[in-house]
Formats: C-alpha cells, structure tokens, sequence
C-alpha cells in the first residue's frame, strides 16, 4: 500500500499540482469513502470530518489508488 506521500508525490507530478496542494486530509476521506481501514489521527477530536475532499480532487486521489493497486 503506498504512503500519503507517495500519493501525494504522484498526483503531484501526473498533473502538475504541488505535492502540498493534495493534502492528506483529502487522501484520508477518499480513503474512508472506498471502505479502506484508517487509523484514527492523534489530532482528530470527535468523528466528523472538517475538511473533507473536493470533488476535483477525489478522481485524481481515486485514480493515484488504482495505480498503486489499492483498489
């Protein structure tokens, strides 16, 4: 299973977007939304998500899954 970062690295270089444009919030609800196990974030207070992933974004994180065979 690839890393954040590796994800992040990856949909950075196939579209041009900066590594820190893809933030691992966004990797963690895509996450969450295909029913992949997380772990629980040290910093995460209460169950709700306050940032969840724009829509631009989840093809991209989703396509960066398949790529690594996580889907």
């Amino acid at each position: 299973m690839a890393t954040y970062k590796k994800i992040q690295e990856w949909v950075s270089q196939k579209y041009g977007y900066s590594a820190s444009t893809v933030k691992t919030c966004y990797i963690a609800h895509c996450k969450e939304l295909a029913g992949m196990k997380l772990r629980r974030a040290t910093n995460r207070q209460g169950d709700k998500r306050k940032i969840l992933c724009p829509d631009r974004f989840q093809k991209l994180i989703f396509e960066a899954f398949r790529h690594f065979n996580m889907l």
